[in-house]
């Protein structure tokens, strides 16, 4: 597995929970943070986990997402979070931001995810 996606992906969990329970605590956070900061980390939160269920659910430890599942991954975000939610429950408020947010944290993802391992260079080069 990816060192670095691996610290980032953790990261984001522990950083996106933290700010959830100052939020619930009533922590006052800098406004970038508390609007914007969960929703460039759940990205790479939702596909990372994707990612650990695919790799043994396949049995296959070299399995990447795509491109494309990325894509439509974000996609879906950016429609229930930022159009159809925030027209039925008051709790979500639709922002342009947060949709490009999504995508540049799954760009993001599939750069880490993409990156060649240390151990995969010196393999290619013997």
């Amino acid at each position: 597995m990816n060192k670095k996606l691996t610290i980032y992906c953790i990261s984001s969990l522990i950083l996106g929970t933290l700010i959830y329970i100052f939020q619930y605590f009533n922590v006052q956070l800098p406004k970038i943070i508390h609007n914007y900061l969960n929703d460039f980390l759940i990205i790479p939160i939702v596909l990372y986990t994707c990612l650990l269920f695919l790799k043994w659910s396949r049995n296959d430890k070299n399995f990447i997402i795509s491109l494309p599942i990325i894509v439509y991954i974000c996609c879906m975000y950016s429609i229930l979070f930022e159009f159809i939610f925030p027209k039925y429950l008051s709790r979500y408020t639709a922002d342009f931001v947060d949709v490009l947010l999504y995508f540049v944290s799954g760009i993001v993802f599939y750069i880490l995810q993409n990156k060649p391992h240390q151990h995969d260079k010196k393999n290619q080069k013997s």
